[in-house]
């Protein structure tokens, strides 16, 4: 039977997603070290994970608001009052999501309509633009360059608009390039924005893990942009939180209505367990100074600062990476491209990276290696991609 006439050409243009194809054949493979998949090694903290676990003894199981647990946004509200000077009503103009994740589909399926376009600065993650692409939008990528420490420039960026654009997707700190956006850097995107009268939807799920003293600064405390950002974030980073499934967005109430609209017919709400878990990791944060947040931020530091080091030591030139938890070296000096290095990678040494290409067409030269992987295995990976890098040469 054909069943090209019952699929969606839209959707079955869009390639899988490159980083889950590498970690897909690295687990069918033994002894194999993952640097591939952007996944916090720590446990929960026990609090949250038994804040869950009372929940279900208690018998809650039942669905919540569509919006989230009413508790849940008040502590969101707090959370953006407290670490960004940022204001949201927590009734009208906070969504708990099914991760980040849904946050910018929903995002992009309650703003597009055909043939809207998105601006993507790339390298970035590898969602954004088949987002767009399935919301009926044309994404457009915004190259940014090692030079500029992976910055968005507001000169490229005005080049890429058209009378068609309608939002940008700012992601910082970035993944893969760990790049960050200092304040300075997003007042002048702000300009840009205001005069082409542009919406932006800031994915922010990496704000707590800025290194060597760096602050985040969220866009939407830019002056002006409040009412043109949706700012994204979530808990699967930041409290180590990704199988929880809990994100939200916070926004304007008409941009959050519709987004809800979208939310309560296909969802319905975030797992209420989720909720209640990112409610206790919220409240600790606020009572202890968020420890756990830092402490792991320091033990990804440590692990940045090495593997920065011995890629460096191994002839590969190395951005330092000031966000996120990823460290995007060049393999050009290898003589292979991005894919063919992790394939061989992957293949003779038992390794998992990501091919640079997976971000878009301006990551061919590099890799994307996540640090958040425990010491003892970090170490191993790097020996053996050290060992290979020698053999090329």
């Amino acid at each position: 039977m054909n069943y090209d006439r019952f699929l969606n050409p839209r959707i079955t243009s869009v390639p899988p997603s490159g980083i889950r194809r590498f970690f897909d054949l690295a687990s069918t493979m033994k002894d194999t070290i993952s640097l591939g998949v952007g996944e916090p090694d720590f446990k929960t903290p026990y609090a949250i994970r038994n804040a869950a676990v009372d929940s279900i003894v208690d018998g809650e199981t039942q669905y919540t608001a569509n919006r989230g647990l009413i508790e849940l946004r008040e502590e969101i509200a707090l959370y953006m009052d407290g670490r960004y000077g940022l204001g949201y009503d927590p009734k009208t103009e906070i969504l708990v999501t099914i991760g980040a994740s849904e946050a910018i589909d929903l995002a992009l399926r309650a703003m597009l309509s055909e043939g809207d376009e998105v601006l993507v600065p790339e390298p970035s993650y590898v969602s954004y633009s088949p987002g767009v692409i399935f919301a009926g939008g044309t994404p457009v990528g915004v190259v940014t360059l090692e030079e500029d420490d992976f910055r968005l420039r507001p000169d490229l960026l005005e080049k890429a608009i058209t009378p068609r654009t309608k939002a940008l997707i700012l992601p910082y700190p970035n993944n893969p390039t760990g790049g960050i956006m200092e304040k300075a850097d997003l007042e002048a995107i702000a300009e840009v924005i205001r005069r082409h009268d542009l919406f932006v939807i800031s994915d922010e799920i990496y704000s707590e893990l800025m290194y060597d003293g760096r602050q985040h600064v969220s866009f939407a405390s830019i002056e002006g942009m409040y009412p043109r950002t949706l700012t994204i974030n979530g808990f699967s980073k930041s409290f180590a939180m990704t199988g929880w499934r809990v994100g939200y967005a916070c926004g304007a109430k008409e941009l959050i209505d519709v987004m809800n609209k979208i939310h309560q017919y296909g969802i319905m709400c975030a797992p209420r367990q989720g909720q209640v878990a990112a409610i206790a990791a919220l409240k600790a944060g606020r009572e202890n100074g968020y420890e756990e947040v830092a402490r792991m931020r320091d033990s990804y530091d440590r692990r940045r600062r090495l593997m920065v080091s011995a890629f460096r030591e191994m002839g590969l030139h190395c951005f330092e990476p000031y966000g996120a938890f990823y460290a995007f070296p060049s393999v050009r000096s290898t003589g292979l491209n991005s894919e063919e290095f992790c394939s061989r990678l992957l293949r003779e040494k038992n390794v998992a990276a990501v091919p640079g290409t997976a971000f878009g067409p301006s990551g061919e030269g590099n890799i994307r290696c996540c640090y958040a992987t425990a010491v003892d295995k970090l170490n191993i990976a790097l020996d053996r991609i050290s060992d290979f890098v020698s053999s090329l040469r």
